[in-house]
């Protein structure tokens, strides 16, 4: 059986370029027939601030404590896939905020971190893609210092050995680019985004 890919999927509106990717994505993944699953983290409404409860489990790391709901419930999709993507925009050189709150909470004791009485329980992936749309392009995000801070936070703190291998790819350009111009980029990114989809 084909092994199956989940997207974490972090954007407000349904008319953004970073859709645009995301079904550029889910595109090439059924050209490749690999299933897959959706979290739209937006869509889900989901839950982006840690309770108390939840907070004092991890400080506490009560990895036997129950999580919640909609926590087990990405945890279940993440288990049950051998990659994760995630796609979002870069706002002020990082995720939105909705992402950032998944990690808090999805990435709880005993499950992405620390072990158990029995041992240690981490889930790992295969592979984790990161595909993040810009405003800027690569080099004008390197010559600011964005660019290794951004992979940096996204691949070592956040994922780190949480997956076997990982990658990081911006996909921007659109700020001070013509409107044809930007026709012309936003194509070749979607196209890369497709092939990428294709090729795990």
């Amino acid at each position: 059986m084909t092994a199956a890919v989940h997207v974490v999927y972090a954007h407000p509106s349904e008319r953004s370029f970073t859709r645009e990717v995301l079904d550029a994505f889910l595109g090439g993944l059924a050209d490749a027939g690999r299933p897959h699953t959706v979290s739209d983290l937006y869509a889900m409404d989901f839950r982006s601030e840690l309770t108390r409860a939840e907070y004092e489990r991890e400080s506490g790391y009560d990895a036997d404590a129950p999580v919640p709901e909609d926590v087990a419930a990405e945890q279940a999709r993440l288990a049950a896939a051998d990659t994760w993507v995630f796609v979002y925009p870069v706002w002020w050189a990082d995720c939105p905020a909705r992402l950032k709150g998944w990690f808090d909470r999805v990435w709880t004791v005993g499950f992405a971190r620390g072990a158990t009485t029995t041992g240690l329980r981490r889930t790992v992936a295969e592979k984790a893609l990161v595909l993040c749309t810009a405003g800027y392009d690569i080099a004008e995000l390197e010559a600011s210092g964005c660019y290794r801070a951004m992979r940096t936070v996204m691949l070592t703190d956040r994922i780190g050995e949480r997956a076997r291998t990982s990658e990081f790819v911006v996909l921007g350009g659109s700020a001070g680019a013509s409107a044809s111009g930007w026709q012309v980029l936003k194509g070749e990114h979607l196209a890369r985004a497709a092939a990428l989809a294709r090729s795990i």
